[in-house]
């Protein structure tokens, strides 16, 4: 039965998970308030539409409530969640590299930011439930340490990891990265304040979400920015030997997991989720789906590892399954055909030269 009747108050929703999520529930007789700064492009500094997802929902559901507002202004955050059944929080700093450019505006972001969000739900009269959409960076090179086999297109975990990563895995002495680290710190504060203050709160540590509307860069979202760069015909930079694997997830996929805390009656729950080991890709396998799927090929350059990236991720799902009666529904190749019919009809907001967006308010992105 669909949960309905209620407030659902995103953060981060003009983004590409956040406006699924507003979506969603609006589609199911939910109040939803979408609430955004839109800089997500000058936070990466690139020539990208902050807007996009934000009309998207203006144009297709009129009764959305749209506020731009940013997480780390605590008094607006607070008057948006007024009355919020559930806080879906999927406003953050997601780069890994411009955490290590800005380390200040990360922190401040991805830690203040959701200090701020369970401070508004802990001070609210009606508890609201809380989503924080958390990441596998949380178990930084930790992951590194996992034996892994070389095959000719990719790398696999051995044998005593061949389900993926479970939520037991430890995320401490290690490099994580400041992004890592600003995302585990919001996360244990989402653990504590479940305990210490009774709020359900629902942790999902994410692998590599995509789906339509996600526009990807070279920096974030590399499933969506591979198949732009493919059908456009640019050039496409592999930092490493392009063997490195991740689990994927179709963004249909991550809401329904959400959806399913939501309803259940679990009071707290940390979860990796991800496609699993059935839906897993490297990044040479995904260049020859692309290639099969639109019969173009960037030309690739390849260049030296970046700094905390994993050899190999695959979420355990495990968890998610059992509590949740959860299972990912998409298969890679269909949901990125999905991506690539999106990405067709829509060429024209890639091809277009942006604005600096120097008016959009201080960074973060969803």
């Amino acid at each position: 039965m669909f949960w309905k009747n209620k407030k659902v108050l995103v953060t981060g929703g003009a983004g590409f998970i956040g406006s699924h999520v507003a979506e969603y529930y609006v589609k199911r007789d939910n109040e939803v308030v979408s609430f955004d700064n839109l800089s997500r492009a000058k936070l990466l500094n690139k020539e990208i539409d902050p807007l996009y997802n934000w009309k998207y929902l203006e144009n297709h559901y009129p009764n959305i409530q749209l506020i731009k507002g940013d997480i780390r202004d605590f008094q607006k955050l607070k008057e948006a969640a007024n009355g919020a059944d559930v806080i879906v929080h999927c406003a953050a700093q997601t780069a890994v590299t411009t955490s290590v450019q800005d380390p200040r505006t990360d922190f401040n972001i991805n830690a203040l930011g959701t200090f701020n969000v369970l401070e508004t739900a802990r001070q609210s009269s009606k508890s609201p439930t809380v989503i924080y959409c958390s990441t596998n960076k949380v178990y930084g090179a930790n992951v590194n340490k996992i034996k892994i086999i070389e095959r000719k297109l990719r790398y696999e975990f051995q044998e005593i990891f061949e389900k993926g990563i479970p939520e037991t895995l430890s995320t401490n002495l290690c490099e994580h990265t400041p992004y890592g680290c600003s995302k585990l710190t919001g996360e244990l504060y989402m653990q504590d304040y479940a305990h210490f203050h009774d709020l359900k709160t629902g942790i999902f540590r994410m692998s590599c979400v995509y789906g339509p509307r996600q526009l990807g860069v070279e920096d974030q979202g590399w499933v969506a920015w591979f198949t732009i760069a493919t059908i456009l015909g640019k050039p496409i930079t592999i930092y490493g030997d392009g063997k490195q694997v991740r689990d994927v997830l179709f963004v249909t996929d991550l809401i329904n997991a959400f959806d399913s805390f939501v309803r259940s009656e679990l009071s707290y729950g940390v979860f990796n989720v991800g496609g699993g080991p059935q839906s897993t890709l490297s990044v040479l396998e995904l260049l020859d789906i692309l290639e099969g799927l639109t019969g173009k090929r960037s030309k690739i350059t390849f260049t030296h590892w970046r700094s905390g990236d994993q050899r190999v991720y695959i979420s355990d799902v495990t968890n998610a399954k059992e509590k949740l009666d959860w299972t990912p529904t998409v298969c890679p190749k269909e949901g990125l055909r999905e991506v690539v019919k999106w990405v067709e009809e829509n060429k024209s907001i890639f091809l277009e030269k942006k604005s600096s967006n120097e008016n959009l308010g201080d960074s973060i992105n969803s």
